[in-house]
This record gives C-alpha cells, structure tokens and sequence, in this order.
C-alpha cells in the first residue's frame, strides 16, 4: 500500500490492514465512501485473512480468482472517485452461502451430485447484494442440502468453530458464521429452516436474524406459493451491521409475491435508542422441562437475562398453553414433506440416490409417504400454534429462549445423539429450540449469551411477533450494548 504522507489529494488514505479488519461493517462502510480506503485495500485486508484463518476453519470454498476480483474492485473504486455508489455494501467482499444460486460461481449445495455446478443466474438476494457493491470472493460452506445444524458435506469437507476448531460450527449457515467471526467477512448472508443462522451464531458467538417470511426475497421462483419455512436473512458481529446487510436485502420483488412492502429494497433502517423500562419478557426456558440441554447452558442464558433486566425490562417466565410434542410431529411431517418435494427426482434416480447422506433419504422417503390428510392437519396444528403465541404475546412484549440446546460439540460426529442422557429420536431433534419460531413465521435474532464452563459459546433467542423484525434488532442492539458481546474475539484473533 502507499504511504499515507505524499498521498495525491482525492485519493484514499492508506489504511493498515488490521485496522480495515478492526472496523464493522458500518464503520467500514463510511470508511470505503469517505474514500479513506480503497476497495482494492478491503478487499486485499479480506482475502489476507482468508488466507490466515481458512486453512484452519473451512468456511469459504470455491475461492474466484484473485486477479478478477482486484479488476472489479478497483472498478468500484473508479466508480466512488466518479461521485457514483452502489449502496452500503459497495466494494464489501462477501461469500453467498453454497445453497441458492450465484450467477458464474460453483453452487454445489454441499452434495457431490452438483460438485462443480455453475449457475447461471443469481437468487434474487444474491442479485441485490451483487447490485449493492458486494464483492463475490467465493462460497460459504454448508451441510448438504442445508440439512442438518452441522455443516460438514462430502464435497468441501467440515466447517470448523472459530472458537475452538475442534468443535462443529453449527449448521447450516455454519461458513458464514465462522467467516464473520474471524473477521474474513465483514458480514454474510445465510438461511433458516430450522436454526440454520440462529445455531451457528449462537456457536460463534455471533448474530444471526430469522426474518419474518416474506421480509426477504428467497427461495426457487418456481415455488413461491409453497415455500414458507426457510428465509434469508444476514449475520454480522453486531447488530447495527445486521441492520445493514437487511436494509440491502430486505423488500419487495414481484417475481416472489409473498414478499413484502413494508421495507422497500434499500430503506431497512435500525430504530432510534429507546426507554425499555417497563417492557415485558417472557423467558420460554426449557419450555417446562421439555427440551433437554447441554449441564450449565440454561445458567449461561438465564445469567444473559440480567443484561435486559438492566434494561429495565421485566422477566416472567412464559410457558404457551400447547401439546408441545404435538407441534414437533407436525413440524417434522412439514419439513420432510418440503423436503421430498424439493428432492423426490434425485431420490428417484437410482445413481444420484446413492449419493444421498442418509438424513436427506430419511427425509424424502417421509415426505413421499405422508398422506394428503395428514399434511393438512400438520398445516393445522401449525396455524394453531401461531394462534397459542399471538395470545402469549398479549401478556409479553418479546419471548426469549436458548437458540441451541448444546454447546458446540466434537466437529467430527455427525449429530449430537443424546443430551444430558436423553437420546435423540431424529438427527435434527437436538435443535427442537428453533422451531416455535419457525412455525409460527416469527422473527427471531439469535444473540450470545457469553461462554459455558469450557469456555464454549451458548446464545439466545429473541423472538417478536409476526413482521416486527426492526423491533427485535432494536432490542437485540440494546441487550449488546448492555453486556458488550459483540466487543468480544475469538482468541484466534489475539
């Protein structure tokens, strides 16, 4: 880089490369349109990281090459010295999640039957943060499919913690967490189904937004009348850099009907500071005892809720007035039935089959068998869940729950197979915490709690009613702001 003294006037400063990495994303966004960095030098800070960190961890694969990225980025540069800006993310090198399509670049959906597939088009989210300035530096990792809260695939290998990189990363957003987390990414994009931001922020000491459905735009458009579980959403080290990445990704777009006006593309704004004295919470827990956890988790999250009663917010405890198990067979009948759909035709085909992980045949071959009937009444019982948590919300303001039941476990088993001496029925029934949200189409923001006796992360859940999704960052920012999480680093980056 050049020397900062004898620097030709309007053009950026030099800026060390640690001192890039330092600043958060809002902090690097001003920094970039200020023209105190160059995009050529983001992108450079980035990629050294990469460089240090990736080897260890694996959350970016399918790298693009380096010379074409530096020609793009020098062309958003021109494009800053010109009076021109694409929006916050301009000259962000950022690494779209392996699952959805990114025009040019390997999507492999973390299964060898894609290995080396190129798409030809964007998802339409990864279209608006390419639009917005986002510079695609390759891929982040994923279990095959997305299926599972462990993000290990036969094609790219396993995703490691960036606490402890003998532990799993969480799953499915698992690379996009650990990328944010070691400061590779200034911030990403991931998905939810069932927990796949809110697992791997929680194991990352990260944060994690599910968006209300239809928030942002995602998902195939050829199933944009059935897809209503998984959404898009961002992940960042804070909230105010959250609120960023979402106000690029968040709002209409007529090819995905279901999306919403509230927040036209570009306008998602984080809410002004407020008084939270008197502001009610209903602390969900274990939901009575009925979901299992890892010793000393539910201390780690009951002792997060001081930093809301400093606040002033008051805590009950909250428990809705639901055959809960009831809710679990549903939600399962409903994943796999999306799944099956999804999936059927590789199924189908006997060699592809053979290259299927035994949870997505397990899945599929459920989904195939489920009866007309009986998905109607698993509709059913999910309606009658949103009904049971619109009444709690009439006596709470938001709803708080552990986002995972365990500590970051050994990265090299496939699943947790027990918790605290309870087996586990199903290779996803160990992440049970995530789905009230889900079946019910709530926000829910996925917050650290601070770290269990062996020094491992844990995180909450703060869930909103339906669409207040600027409500629950605002929360979220103020719980952050009172304990100081997101001013913590993974000792890897000491």
């Amino acid at each position: 880089m050049n020397a900062t003294m004898g620097t030709p006037a309007g053009t950026p400063a030099s800026t060390p490369t640690d001192s890039i990495l330092e600043l958060d994303a809002v902090g690097l966004s001003r920094a970039i349109h200020a023209r105190e960095v160059s995009c050529v030098e983001v992108l450079d800070a980035c990629l050294a990281q990469i460089d240090r960190h990736n080897p260890r961890v694996n959350a970016i694969v399918a790298p693009v090459d380096r010379d074409r990225l530096r020609k793009d980025a020098a062309d958003l540069d021109g494009e800053l010295a010109r009076g021109a800006s694409r929006g916050p993310l301009h000259g962000f090198p950022q690494a779209p999640k392996d699952i959805m399509p990114a025009a040019g670049m390997i999507t492999t959906k973390g299964s060898p039957i894609f290995a080396g597939q190129v798409s030809q088009a964007d998802a339409v989210i990864f279209e608006r943060m390419r639009a917005g300035g986002a510079l695609f530096v390759g891929r982040t990792n994923s279990p095959e499919f997305g299926l599972g809260g462990h993000t290990y695939n036969p094609v790219y290998g396993t995703t490691r913690n960036a606490w402890d990189p003998a532990r799993s990363a969480g799953g499915s957003s698992g690379g996009a967490a650990v990328a944010v987390a070691l400061r590779m990414l200034p911030v990403a994009d991931g998905s939810d189904m069932m927990g796949s931001l809110r697992t791997p922020a929680a194991f990352n000491h990260v944060y994690g937004l599910r968006t209300s459905f239809g928030c942002v735009p995602h998902g195939p458009t050829e199933e944009v009348f059935f897809q209503q579980f998984s959404v898009a959403g961002p992940m960042a080290r804070n909230v105010p850099d959250l609120a960023l990445l979402l106000s690029v990704q968040a709002g209409f777009d007529a090819r995905l009907p279901l999306t919403r006006r509230a927040e036209a593309p570009g306008s998602f704004v984080l809410p002004p500071e407020r008084d939270w004295t008197g502001v009610r919470i209903g602390w969900l827990g274990d939901l009575g005892g009925h979901l299992p956890t890892d010793a000393g988790l539910l201390d780690t999250c009951v002792m997060a809720l001081g930093h809301l009663r400093a606040l002033g917010c008051t805590i009950d405890a909250a428990l809705p007035d639901f055959d809960l198990e009831r809710l679990w067979q549903a939600w399962i009948d409903l994943r796999s039935f999306a799944v099956a759909g999804a999936n059927h035709a590789l199924y189908r085909d006997p060699a592809r089959r053979a290259q299927l992980k035994p949870e997505a045949v397990w899945e599929i071959e459920r989904g195939l068998a489920l009866s007309g009937p009986r998905v109607y009444e698993a509709m059913s019982v999910r309606s009658a869940w949103y009904q049971a948590l619109r009444v709690l919300f009439e006596r709470f303001d938001y709803l708080v729950m552990p986002a995972a039941q365990v500590f970051p476990f050994d990265a090299g088993l496939d699943w947790p197979h027990a918790i605290d001496g309870r087996d586990m029925d199903t290779y996803h029934r160990w992440m049970q915490a995530v789905v009230p949200a889900t079946m019910a189409g709530l926000p829910a923001l996925a917050a650290p709690a601070g770290f269990g006796r062996e020094g491992l992360p844990a995180g909450i859940q703060i869930i909103g009613p339906a669409q207040a999704d600027a409500a629950v960052l605002q929360l979220g920012h103020a719980y952050d702001q009172a304990g100081g999480f997101s001013g913590v680093r993974s000792p890897w980056l000491a």
